[in-house]
Protein backbone atom coordinates (compact mmCIF):
# COMPACT_ATOMS: atom_id res chain seq x y z
CA UNK A 1 0.00 0.00 0.00
CA UNK A 2 0.86 3.75 -0.40
CA UNK A 3 2.13 5.54 2.89
CA UNK A 4 3.20 8.67 4.23
CA UNK A 5 3.93 9.53 7.40
CA UNK A 6 4.31 13.01 8.63
CA UNK A 7 7.05 13.76 11.11
CA UNK A 8 10.14 11.71 11.57
CA UNK A 9 10.62 11.78 15.18
CA UNK A 10 10.72 8.26 17.19
CA UNK A 11 7.04 7.14 16.43
CA UNK A 12 7.03 8.34 12.20
CA UNK A 13 10.64 7.24 11.66
CA UNK A 14 9.83 3.82 12.98
CA UNK A 15 6.54 3.58 11.74
CA UNK A 16 7.47 4.55 8.56
CA UNK A 17 10.01 2.09 8.42
CA UNK A 18 8.60 -0.65 9.71
CA UNK A 19 5.86 -0.80 7.51
CA UNK A 20 8.55 -0.73 4.17
CA UNK A 21 9.61 -3.36 5.51
CA UNK A 22 6.80 -5.86 5.54
CA UNK A 23 6.31 -4.19 1.97
CA UNK A 24 4.89 -1.38 1.53
CA UNK A 25 5.58 2.28 0.05
CA UNK A 26 6.39 5.17 2.05
CA UNK A 27 6.80 8.40 2.01
CA UNK A 28 8.35 10.24 5.09
CA UNK A 29 7.58 13.67 5.42
CA UNK A 30 9.61 16.50 7.79
CA UNK A 31 9.53 19.81 7.54
CA UNK A 32 12.83 20.42 8.97
CA UNK A 33 15.20 20.35 6.07
CA UNK A 34 18.34 19.35 7.55
CA UNK A 35 16.87 16.83 8.80
CA UNK A 36 15.14 15.10 5.67
CA UNK A 37 18.72 15.82 4.17
CA UNK A 38 20.63 13.27 6.89
CA UNK A 39 18.03 11.22 6.59
CA UNK A 40 18.12 11.30 2.65
CA UNK A 41 22.07 10.66 3.13
CA UNK A 42 21.69 8.20 5.20
CA UNK A 43 21.76 9.41 8.74
CA UNK A 44 19.77 8.78 11.51
CA UNK A 45 18.55 11.61 14.34
CA UNK A 46 17.73 9.20 17.32
CA UNK A 47 19.50 5.92 18.68
CA UNK A 48 17.22 3.05 18.03
CA UNK A 49 18.34 -0.59 18.13
CA UNK A 50 17.96 -1.79 14.68
CA UNK A 51 16.60 1.18 13.15
CA UNK A 52 19.73 2.40 11.04
CA UNK A 53 20.17 -0.56 9.32
CA UNK A 54 16.81 -0.80 8.75
CA UNK A 55 16.33 2.53 7.12
CA UNK A 56 19.30 2.14 4.93
CA UNK A 57 18.10 -0.97 4.06
CA UNK A 58 14.43 -0.18 3.11
CA UNK A 59 15.45 3.17 1.31
CA UNK A 60 17.90 1.11 -1.04
CA UNK A 61 15.34 -0.85 -2.42
CA UNK A 62 13.30 1.76 -2.91
CA UNK A 63 10.40 1.36 -0.54
CA UNK A 64 11.06 4.44 1.94
CA UNK A 65 11.54 7.62 0.54
CA UNK A 66 11.66 11.40 2.50
CA UNK A 67 10.50 14.45 1.79
CA UNK A 68 9.76 17.89 3.12
CA UNK A 69 6.94 18.62 1.26
CA UNK A 70 3.15 17.32 2.76
CA UNK A 71 1.63 18.28 -0.65
CA UNK A 72 4.00 15.34 -2.11
CA UNK A 73 3.67 13.23 0.38
CA UNK A 74 -0.55 13.58 -0.16
CA UNK A 75 -0.24 13.38 -3.71
CA UNK A 76 1.79 9.92 -3.56
CA UNK A 77 -0.42 8.11 -0.96
CA UNK A 78 -3.93 7.49 -0.33
CA UNK A 79 -3.27 7.30 3.43
CA UNK A 80 -1.40 9.51 5.61
CA UNK A 81 -0.48 8.75 8.60
CA UNK A 82 0.29 12.14 11.53
CA UNK A 83 2.99 11.80 13.65
CA UNK A 84 3.73 14.89 14.53
CA UNK A 85 4.75 16.25 18.60
CA UNK A 86 1.93 16.91 21.07
CA UNK A 87 3.93 18.33 23.98
CA UNK A 88 2.81 19.30 27.34
CA UNK A 89 1.46 23.05 28.08
CA UNK A 90 1.97 24.46 31.06
CA UNK A 91 -1.50 23.81 32.89
CA UNK A 92 -1.06 19.91 31.74
CA UNK A 93 -2.94 19.91 29.18
CA UNK A 94 -1.64 19.11 25.45
CA UNK A 95 -0.12 21.61 22.56
CA UNK A 96 -1.83 20.29 19.72
CA UNK A 97 -1.03 23.27 17.28
CA UNK A 98 1.41 20.59 15.61
CA UNK A 99 -1.88 18.85 14.75
CA UNK A 100 -3.88 21.32 13.78
CA UNK A 101 -1.21 22.75 10.99
CA UNK A 102 -1.09 19.32 9.69
CA UNK A 103 -4.19 18.94 9.19
CA UNK A 104 -4.55 22.21 7.67
CA UNK A 105 -1.91 21.36 5.29
CA UNK A 106 -3.17 18.14 4.05
CA UNK A 107 -6.60 19.90 3.81
CA UNK A 108 -4.90 22.27 1.24
CA UNK A 109 -3.14 19.36 -0.86
CA UNK A 110 -6.11 16.90 -1.03
CA UNK A 111 -7.68 16.41 -4.07
CA UNK A 112 -9.05 12.81 -3.89
CA UNK A 113 -10.14 10.48 -0.74
CA UNK A 114 -7.64 9.85 1.34
CA UNK A 115 -7.44 8.66 5.19
CA UNK A 116 -6.07 10.52 7.49
CA UNK A 117 -4.66 8.53 10.32
CA UNK A 118 -3.45 10.27 13.84
CA UNK A 119 -0.49 8.31 15.67
CA UNK A 120 0.78 10.89 17.76
CA UNK A 121 -0.70 10.91 21.54
CA UNK A 122 -3.64 13.13 21.89
CA UNK A 123 -6.88 13.98 23.75
CA UNK A 124 -10.30 12.12 23.35
CA UNK A 125 -12.41 14.28 20.50
CA UNK A 126 -8.97 15.21 18.65
CA UNK A 127 -10.36 13.34 16.25
CA UNK A 128 -13.14 15.44 15.42
CA UNK A 129 -11.38 18.58 15.52
CA UNK A 130 -9.00 17.39 13.18
CA UNK A 131 -11.67 15.99 10.96
CA UNK A 132 -13.57 19.69 11.29
CA UNK A 133 -9.97 21.33 10.14
CA UNK A 134 -10.05 19.53 7.16
CA UNK A 135 -13.54 20.18 5.82
CA UNK A 136 -12.71 23.72 6.52
CA UNK A 137 -9.80 24.04 4.81
CA UNK A 138 -10.07 21.49 2.29
CA UNK A 139 -10.38 23.52 -1.49
CA UNK A 140 -12.03 20.53 -3.21
CA UNK A 141 -14.19 19.29 -1.00
CA UNK A 142 -13.41 16.04 -1.42
CA UNK A 143 -14.20 12.98 0.85
CA UNK A 144 -12.22 11.78 3.87
CA UNK A 145 -12.08 9.52 7.02
CA UNK A 146 -10.16 10.23 9.97
CA UNK A 147 -8.65 7.65 12.00
CA UNK A 148 -7.16 7.15 15.52
CA UNK A 149 -4.47 4.07 15.11
CA UNK A 150 -2.23 4.98 18.67
CA UNK A 151 1.10 3.50 19.12
CA UNK A 152 2.46 1.13 21.45
CA UNK A 153 5.72 1.93 20.98
CA UNK A 154 8.83 1.74 23.86
CA UNK A 155 12.05 3.73 23.11
CA UNK A 156 14.76 1.44 22.84
CA UNK A 157 12.18 -1.78 21.93
CA UNK A 158 10.63 0.55 19.60
CA UNK A 159 11.30 -1.50 16.28
CA UNK A 160 10.38 -4.67 17.76
CA UNK A 161 7.10 -3.86 19.42
CA UNK A 162 6.19 -2.18 16.29
CA UNK A 163 7.37 -5.55 13.63
CA UNK A 164 5.78 -7.78 16.77
CA UNK A 165 2.82 -5.58 18.10
CA UNK A 166 0.71 -7.49 20.82
CA UNK A 167 -2.21 -5.38 19.24
CA UNK A 168 -3.43 -3.01 16.85
CA UNK A 169 -5.56 -0.24 17.61
CA UNK A 170 -8.07 1.31 14.95
CA UNK A 171 -10.82 4.19 15.78
CA UNK A 172 -13.42 5.00 13.15
CA UNK A 173 -16.19 7.19 12.33
CA UNK A 174 -17.12 5.17 9.50
CA UNK A 175 -16.86 2.09 8.42
CA UNK A 176 -15.31 3.31 5.43
CA UNK A 177 -11.58 2.79 6.10
CA UNK A 178 -11.39 -0.08 8.15
CA UNK A 179 -10.66 -2.59 5.55
CA UNK A 180 -7.94 -0.60 4.47
CA UNK A 181 -6.60 -0.24 8.00
CA UNK A 182 -6.82 -4.05 8.57
CA UNK A 183 -4.76 -4.42 5.32
CA UNK A 184 -1.74 -2.30 6.86
CA UNK A 185 -1.54 -4.32 9.20
CA UNK A 186 -1.90 -7.77 7.75
CA UNK A 187 1.88 -8.50 8.07
CA UNK A 188 2.05 -7.96 11.46
CA UNK A 189 0.37 -10.94 12.42
CA UNK A 190 -1.56 -9.15 15.41
CA UNK A 191 -4.85 -8.52 17.01
CA UNK A 192 -7.13 -6.14 15.29
CA UNK A 193 -9.11 -4.09 17.53
CA UNK A 194 -11.64 -1.75 16.10
CA UNK A 195 -13.20 0.75 18.04
CA UNK A 196 -14.77 4.47 17.66
CA UNK A 197 -12.69 7.17 17.45
CA UNK A 198 -13.45 8.14 21.09
CA UNK A 199 -12.80 5.04 22.78
CA UNK A 200 -9.18 4.75 20.37
CA UNK A 201 -7.92 7.76 21.47
CA UNK A 202 -8.49 7.04 25.17
CA UNK A 203 -6.97 3.85 25.03
CA UNK A 204 -3.65 5.02 24.83
CA UNK A 205 -3.45 7.38 27.62
CA UNK A 206 -5.78 5.04 29.71
CA UNK A 207 -2.52 2.51 28.86
CA UNK A 208 0.67 4.64 29.86
CA UNK A 209 -1.37 5.99 32.79
CA UNK A 210 -1.54 2.57 34.12
CA UNK A 211 1.77 1.55 33.72
CA UNK A 212 2.73 4.80 35.27
CA UNK A 213 0.53 3.49 37.89
CA UNK A 214 1.95 0.56 38.47
CA UNK A 215 5.85 1.71 38.65
CA UNK A 216 4.79 4.09 41.41
CA UNK A 217 3.29 1.23 43.11
CA UNK A 218 5.89 -1.20 43.48
CA UNK A 219 7.96 2.36 43.98
CA UNK A 220 6.26 2.80 47.09
CA UNK A 221 6.48 -1.17 48.12
CA UNK A 222 10.25 -0.36 47.58
CA UNK A 223 10.08 1.91 50.34
CA UNK A 224 8.04 -0.04 52.41
CA UNK A 225 10.31 -3.01 52.15
CA UNK A 226 13.68 -0.78 53.30
CA UNK A 227 12.02 0.04 56.60
CA UNK A 228 10.49 -3.34 57.20
CA UNK A 229 13.84 -4.76 56.07
CA UNK A 230 12.15 -6.72 53.40
CA UNK A 231 13.78 -7.47 49.40
CA UNK A 232 11.34 -5.67 46.92
CA UNK A 233 12.74 -7.50 44.10
CA UNK A 234 11.52 -10.83 46.21
CA UNK A 235 7.97 -9.38 46.50
CA UNK A 236 8.01 -8.16 42.96
CA UNK A 237 8.34 -11.47 41.52
CA UNK A 238 6.27 -12.98 44.34
CA UNK A 239 3.43 -10.69 42.78
CA UNK A 240 4.20 -10.70 39.53
CA UNK A 241 3.41 -14.60 39.11
CA UNK A 242 0.28 -13.92 39.28
CA UNK A 243 -0.77 -13.86 35.45
CA UNK A 244 -3.50 -11.22 36.41
CA UNK A 245 -0.69 -8.82 37.62
CA UNK A 246 2.43 -9.36 36.23
CA UNK A 247 6.36 -8.97 36.19
CA UNK A 248 6.84 -5.83 33.64
CA UNK A 249 6.80 -2.52 35.16
CA UNK A 250 7.74 -3.96 38.51
CA UNK A 251 10.98 -3.25 38.95
CA UNK A 252 12.06 -0.36 41.55
CA UNK A 253 13.99 2.89 40.58
CA UNK A 254 14.44 6.17 40.97
CA UNK A 255 11.16 6.69 39.34
CA UNK A 256 9.71 7.17 35.28
CA UNK A 257 10.76 9.59 32.96
CA UNK A 258 10.86 10.36 29.51
CA UNK A 259 8.64 11.98 26.75
CA UNK A 260 5.12 9.58 27.29
CA UNK A 261 4.70 9.13 30.59
CA UNK A 262 5.05 12.27 33.03
CA UNK A 263 3.45 13.94 29.86
CA UNK A 264 0.29 11.38 29.30
CA UNK A 265 -0.44 11.86 33.33
CA UNK A 266 -0.57 15.36 32.85
CA UNK A 267 -2.82 14.92 30.08
CA UNK A 268 -5.06 12.35 31.04
CA UNK A 269 -5.66 14.14 34.12
CA UNK A 270 -6.27 17.06 32.29
CA UNK A 271 -8.37 15.91 29.89
CA UNK A 272 -10.76 13.93 32.63
CA UNK A 273 -10.71 17.48 34.32
CA UNK A 274 -12.42 18.75 31.05
CA UNK A 275 -15.21 16.27 31.14
CA UNK A 276 -15.85 16.63 34.85
CA UNK A 277 -13.81 14.22 36.56
CA UNK A 278 -11.00 14.82 39.35
CA UNK A 279 -8.51 12.17 38.57
CA UNK A 280 -6.72 12.00 42.16
CA UNK A 281 -5.79 8.73 41.70
CA UNK A 282 -3.21 9.76 39.09
CA UNK A 283 -2.13 12.90 40.58
CA UNK A 284 -1.23 11.12 43.62
CA UNK A 285 0.90 8.47 41.09
CA UNK A 286 2.62 12.37 40.22
CA UNK A 287 3.01 12.66 43.66
CA UNK A 288 5.01 9.37 44.11
CA UNK A 289 6.97 9.29 41.21
CA UNK A 290 8.53 12.96 42.27
CA UNK A 291 8.85 11.78 46.00
CA UNK A 292 11.06 8.85 45.06
CA UNK A 293 13.59 10.90 43.51
CA UNK A 294 13.85 12.94 46.65
CA UNK A 295 14.24 9.99 48.44
CA UNK A 296 17.15 9.02 46.40
CA UNK A 297 19.12 12.29 46.46
CA UNK A 298 18.32 12.47 50.43
CA UNK A 299 19.97 8.89 50.70
CA UNK A 300 22.92 9.90 48.92
CA UNK A 301 23.37 12.92 51.41
CA UNK A 302 22.75 10.93 54.48
CA UNK A 303 25.58 8.75 53.69
CA UNK A 304 27.76 11.33 52.16
CA UNK A 305 26.69 13.86 54.54
CA UNK A 306 27.97 17.44 52.80
CA UNK A 307 27.46 16.71 48.46
CA UNK A 308 29.67 20.54 48.77
CA UNK A 309 33.19 19.39 46.88
CA UNK A 310 32.25 16.21 47.03
CA UNK A 311 33.19 14.17 43.62
CA UNK A 312 30.49 11.62 42.09
CA UNK A 313 30.72 9.31 39.19
CA UNK A 314 27.05 8.89 37.14
CA UNK A 315 26.05 6.10 34.96
CA UNK A 316 23.41 6.88 33.11
CA UNK A 317 22.04 9.81 31.42
CA UNK A 318 19.06 8.60 28.96
CA UNK A 319 15.83 8.12 30.68
CA UNK A 320 16.01 4.67 29.91
CA UNK A 321 18.07 1.80 28.21
CA UNK A 322 18.79 1.62 24.67
CA UNK A 323 17.69 5.47 23.57
CA UNK A 324 19.68 8.59 23.36
CA UNK A 325 16.90 10.61 24.51
CA UNK A 326 17.35 12.61 27.64
CA UNK A 327 13.62 14.21 27.87
CA UNK A 328 12.18 14.28 31.42
CA UNK A 329 14.99 12.13 32.14
CA UNK A 330 15.15 11.07 35.84
CA UNK A 331 19.14 10.35 35.64
CA UNK A 332 19.16 14.43 34.22
CA UNK A 333 17.36 15.64 37.21
CA UNK A 334 19.50 13.63 39.56
CA UNK A 335 22.30 15.52 38.16
CA UNK A 336 20.91 18.64 38.35
CA UNK A 337 19.73 17.97 42.09
CA UNK A 338 23.58 17.18 42.46
CA UNK A 339 25.23 20.06 41.13
CA UNK A 340 22.62 22.17 42.64
CA UNK A 341 23.97 20.45 46.47
CA UNK A 342 27.65 21.64 44.91
CA UNK A 343 28.99 18.16 43.95
CA UNK A 344 31.21 17.65 40.71
CA UNK A 345 30.40 15.27 38.55
CA UNK A 346 31.86 12.56 36.39
CA UNK A 347 29.14 10.95 34.10
CA UNK A 348 29.43 8.09 31.45
CA UNK A 349 25.79 7.10 28.87
CA UNK A 350 26.89 4.58 26.07
CA UNK A 351 24.53 6.87 23.58
CA UNK A 352 23.06 9.87 25.27
CA UNK A 353 26.06 12.23 25.92
CA UNK A 354 26.36 14.11 23.02
CA UNK A 355 22.28 15.19 24.08
CA UNK A 356 22.92 15.55 27.25
CA UNK A 357 25.75 18.18 27.14
CA UNK A 358 23.25 21.28 26.23
CA UNK A 359 21.62 20.43 29.97
CA UNK A 360 24.88 19.58 31.40
CA UNK A 361 27.15 21.92 30.65
CA UNK A 362 29.25 22.01 33.53
CA UNK A 363 30.27 18.42 34.67
CA UNK A 364 33.00 15.84 33.07
CA UNK A 365 32.09 13.62 30.16
CA UNK A 366 33.83 9.87 30.21
CA UNK A 367 34.01 7.60 27.26
CA UNK A 368 35.08 4.42 29.08
CA UNK A 369 32.38 3.53 32.14
CA UNK A 370 35.16 1.93 33.89
CA UNK A 371 36.93 5.91 34.24
CA UNK A 372 33.91 7.16 35.68
CA UNK A 373 34.98 6.44 39.03
CA UNK A 374 38.11 7.69 39.43
CA UNK A 375 39.17 10.30 42.32
CA UNK A 376 35.14 10.04 43.29
CA UNK A 377 33.99 9.52 46.51
CA UNK A 378 31.30 7.33 45.28
CA UNK A 379 29.61 6.19 42.21
CA UNK A 380 25.57 6.29 40.98
CA UNK A 381 23.66 4.07 38.74
CA UNK A 382 21.25 6.14 37.25
CA UNK A 383 19.99 4.80 34.40
CA UNK A 384 19.65 0.50 33.86
CA UNK A 385 21.82 0.39 30.88
CA UNK A 386 22.79 -3.65 30.72
CA UNK A 387 25.81 -2.14 29.96
CA UNK A 388 26.95 -1.02 33.39
CA UNK A 389 26.48 -4.83 34.63
CA UNK A 390 29.91 -5.39 33.05
CA UNK A 391 31.52 -2.50 35.15
CA UNK A 392 34.67 -3.36 36.74
CA UNK A 393 34.12 -3.44 40.16
CA UNK A 394 37.45 -3.96 41.52
CA UNK A 395 38.62 -1.37 39.13
CA UNK A 396 35.83 1.20 40.29
CA UNK A 397 36.59 0.71 43.85
CA UNK A 398 40.17 1.33 43.28
CA UNK A 399 39.85 4.00 42.02
CA UNK A 400 37.16 5.57 44.45
CA UNK A 401 38.62 7.38 47.65
CA UNK A 402 35.96 5.28 49.36
CA UNK A 403 33.79 2.33 47.91
CA UNK A 404 30.60 3.73 48.37
CA UNK A 405 27.45 2.81 45.51
CA UNK A 406 24.21 4.78 45.00
CA UNK A 407 22.19 1.49 42.92
CA UNK A 408 19.46 3.65 41.27
CA UNK A 409 18.10 0.68 39.16
CA UNK A 410 18.82 -2.37 41.55
CA UNK A 411 21.50 -3.12 39.06
CA UNK A 412 24.15 -5.23 41.11
CA UNK A 413 23.47 -7.68 44.22
CA UNK A 414 23.73 -6.44 47.51
CA UNK A 415 25.53 -9.77 49.01
CA UNK A 416 27.91 -9.81 46.50
CA UNK A 417 28.26 -6.27 46.72
CA UNK A 418 28.93 -6.28 50.20
CA UNK A 419 31.20 -9.41 50.47
CA UNK A 420 33.20 -7.29 47.84
CA UNK A 421 33.49 -4.81 50.18
CA UNK A 422 31.15 -2.35 49.16
CA UNK A 423 29.04 0.56 50.99
CA UNK A 424 26.10 -0.77 48.60
CA UNK A 425 22.58 1.35 48.97
CA UNK A 426 20.13 0.50 46.54
CA UNK A 427 15.86 0.68 46.20
CA UNK A 428 14.01 -1.27 48.29
CA UNK A 429 16.89 -3.52 49.00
Amino acid sequence: MKLTIIGTGYVGLVSGTCFAEVGHQVVCVDNDAAKVKMLQAGGIPIYEPGLEEMVKKNVAAGRLSFTNSTAEGVEKSDIIFIAVPTPPQADGSVDLSFIERVARDIANSMTAYKIIVDKSTVPVKTGDKVAETIKRYCRTKVEFDVVSNPEFLREGFAVEDLMHPDRVVIGVRSPRPIEAMKEIYVPFKAPIIVTDINSAELIKHAANSFLALKISYINAIANICEAAGANVQEVANGIGLDERIGRRFLNAGIGFGGSCFPKDLSAFIKIAETIGYDFRLLKEVQRLNAEQMDRFVKKITETLWVLKDKKIGVLGLAFKQNTDDIRSSPAIDLCQRLLKEGATLRVHDPKAMDKAKAMLPNVTYVADMNDVAEGCDAIVVATEWDDFKKLDLDRAKDALTHPIMFDGRNLFDPAEMESRGWVYKSIGR
